[in-house]
């Protein structure tokens, strides 16, 4: 079972400080998006333009119910992959980490470009609404919530660990 399973929308750093996370805890790091690509040897970008939403949504399914299952590291989950019906249910009884961020936050850190296909359209509209439309997920799913808010990553991956119990 993971030692944290970091959720949240695009820019509010679950790679950053996932990969910090997992240094501080002595454990391997492992990202869902980037195992998704890896297995489809594409880009989500390109799996949302080629293959459509629905056809990543089931390799992100599959991906995340591994990760779950044999992952022992910190886990960072794409940001729609709490939302899925099927896989909120998953995240019962793991260390869910809801990682918090406002838009001025998001935007500086993601730039909004178009490797993110959600946001391709209106960016900041776009991210607003995925926001509001997930916040409610985000928030039933964690056991823990951080503000990551004009903080660096080594504060923010320091803050969970002592929520997980772990020193920092």
């Amino acid at each position: 079972m993971p030692r944290a399973v970091l959720v949240g929308p695009p820019g509010s750093g679950k790679t950053t400080t996932g990969q910090a996370l997992a240094a501080l805890l002595g454990v391997p790091f492992h990202d869902t998006d980037a195992a998704v690509e890896a297995a489809a040897g594409r880009s989500i970008a390109d799996i949302f333009v080629e293959d459509g939403e629905a056809a990543f949504r089931e390799l992100e399914r599959a991906e995340v119910a591994r990760a779950l299952a044999s992952e022992e590291g910190v886990v960072a989950l794409g940001g729609g992959a709490p939302v899925d019906p099927l896989t909120e249910p998953l995240l019962a009884g793991h260390p869910v980490v809801f990682l918090d961020v406002g838009i001025a936050d998001a935007a500086k850190r993601v730039g909004f470009d178009r490797s993110r296909p959600l946001l391709a359209v209106n960016p900041r509209a776009s991210w607003v609404r995925l926001m509001n439309d997930r916040r409610p997920v985000y928030e039933r799913v964690a056991v823990h919530v951080v503000d990551t808010a004009g903080r660096s990553v080594e504060d923010v991956a320091a803050e969970v660990a002592g929520l997980l119990g772990a020193p920092a």
